[in-house]
């Protein structure tokens, strides 16, 4: 990722604020030193020169531009030998796609402890199927919050690019998740389901069990003998912790309605 001249990161900045360029500008003098800015754009085809003549490792790319966005802009480039660290004005579930996509952000305004941390991510970034990436962040900003979502879900071995509606459940495994779809794949992810819980509440998922997070529109049958157990369009069979029984009941008579 670093340049073997000067081993600093050629680094572009793409936005149409020139307050915004300013303020990233000063930030990377001040806080990342494995960094070198060669240059700077405000549109589309302004920067997509700039990425022809300089070549930059990094791009700090604004997803809306004057001329165009930031996937008008990459769609132009041929071949992406460069990371990418998307700047957005984007809020709440806007933000869900990016995280959905694995694909890195930052926020307006820029938070400089933030900025920081993406860029050491870019550092080590191993970056492999990023036209999947952007497909999938590019659907979901596009769709409403209630539509079909799309996530990236990144094995040692694969990348999977899953519609949210074909999950049917995850389930912990230590300090991974392992998530199943309706086309029988059981994909391990290298997060906790504590993390996958947070990212799927507000999209149709409830945590059942320690162990287990459903989606509910894949729900079957509930069975109420030894404790309970959901039973799920795909005949896995589901544990209810006991906490959960009445919440749960309650969520049912809703769905109902």
């Amino acid at each position: 990722m670093k340049d073997n001249n000067n081993s600093l990161i050629r680094t572009v900045i793409i936005d149409d604020e020139e307050h915004v360029r300013e303020t990233l500008r000063r930030m990377l003098v001040m806080h990342c030193p494995q960094v070198k800015l060669v240059a700077e754009a405000g549109s589309v085809n302004s920067g997509l020169k700039l990425i022809h003549d300089f070549h930059p490792q990094l791009i700090l790319l604004d997803i809306n531009l004057d001329d165009g966005s930031g996937f008008d802009l990459l769609r132009q480039v041929e071949n992406i030998d460069f990371k990418v660290i998307f700047i957005t004005a984007y809020e709440k579930f806007a933000v869900q796609a990016f995280k959905f996509a694995a694909v890195d952000f930052l926020l307006k305004p820029i938070n400089p402890d933030e900025l920081v941390d993406a860029v050491k991510r870019a550092e080590i970034l191993v970056q492999e199927h990023f036209n999947t990436q952007l497909q999938a962040l590019e659907e979901n900003l596009k769709s409403d919050i209630r539509q079909k979502k799309k996530i990236v879900l990144k094995t040692l071995e694969n990348i999977y690019l899953v519609d949210m509606q074909d999950i049917t459940h995850c389930e912990s495994d230590g300090c991974y998740t392992v998530i199943y779809t309706v086309a029988g794949d059981r994909i391990l992810i290298s997060k906790t389901l504590r993390e996958f819980d947070l990212m799927f509440s507000e999209y149709g998922f409830y945590r059942i069990h320690k162990s287990y997070l459903i989606n509910l529109m894949h729900i079957k049958r509930l069975e109420k003998q030894e404790g309970g157990y959901i039973i799920l369009h795909n005949d896995h069979k589901i544990p209810v912790a006991s906490r959960k029984r009445e919440e749960l009941m309650e969520l049912f008579e809703k769905l109902a309605e």
